[in-house]
């Protein structure tokens, strides 16, 4: 039983039942072993869950060539958090458990970050804050996708966005045009591929129109 196999079984039982569930008694229950074995890879709880941070976020810093523009890099990175974290959700509540910059490719995407925006012109402390906010930008941008909760079945999903639609459509429509008029958008199913692109963009357009008034 390696780490890995460890880390793998611990983010299964965080994505489908949440990270409360996650505890050395039942990772052990789960693979067969004792608890006692699963001290050999991780002291506590912590180490285990810096583990799992550690192995969720490698894809966050992709590879590509040195002469690639910073834009491009940072815009891969932001498109790869958003992806991790939407097969991942519990990541969002798992790394203000953590000691972040401890997490060796937590370490390695904010080194990353920081540099392509030190070669966009800014200062360390505005890269610190401008990856952080980006960091917090994807977060709230996978809380919001938008459409009915996902613990919904097909049906009650047409049910709960006919509810919406109705409660938009009573509104007065001298005083909530717009509102009224938006209530036609839960007549069918969300574009949430659009959603989270125009998202990204939404984020990177702040950076790279800030990036366009600094002298690299």
């Amino acid at each position: 039983m390696s780490r890995e196999t460890v880390v793998e079984q611990a983010i299964k039982i965080a994505d489908a039942e949440g990270l409360e569930a996650v505890t050395i008694r039942r990772l052990a229950q789960l693979l067969g072993v004792t608890p006692m074995a699963l001290y050999w890879h991780f002291k506590n709880k912590e180490e285990l869950l810096a583990g799992m941070a550690d192995h969720l976020l490698r894809e966050v810093t992709p590879e590509f060539p040195p002469d690639s523009p910073w834009q491009v890099r940072l815009r891969a990175m932001v498109e790869a958090l958003t992806r991790v974290i939407r097969r991942h959700p519990a990541l969002t509540a798992l790394l203000p458990m953590i000691q972040k910059h401890g997490v060796e490719s937590f370490a390695l995407a904010t080194n990353t970050a920081l540099d392509l925006l030190a070669q966009a012109g800014f200062t360390l402390e505005e890269g610190f804050l401008i990856s952080s906010h980006l960091m917090h930008g994807v977060f709230a941008l996978v809380d919001g996708e938008p459409g009915c909760p996902r613990r919904l079945t097909a049906a009650e999903g047409v049910e709960w966005r006919r509810q919406k639609r109705l409660h938009l459509e009573s509104l007065p429509a001298d005083r909530f045009p717009r509102m009224v008029e938006f209530a036609k958008t839960f007549e069918t199913e969300p574009d949430v591929e659009r959603y989270y692109a125009f998202g990204v963009d939404l984020l990177m357009s702040g950076v790279e129109s800030l990036a366009a008034g600094r002298r690299p």
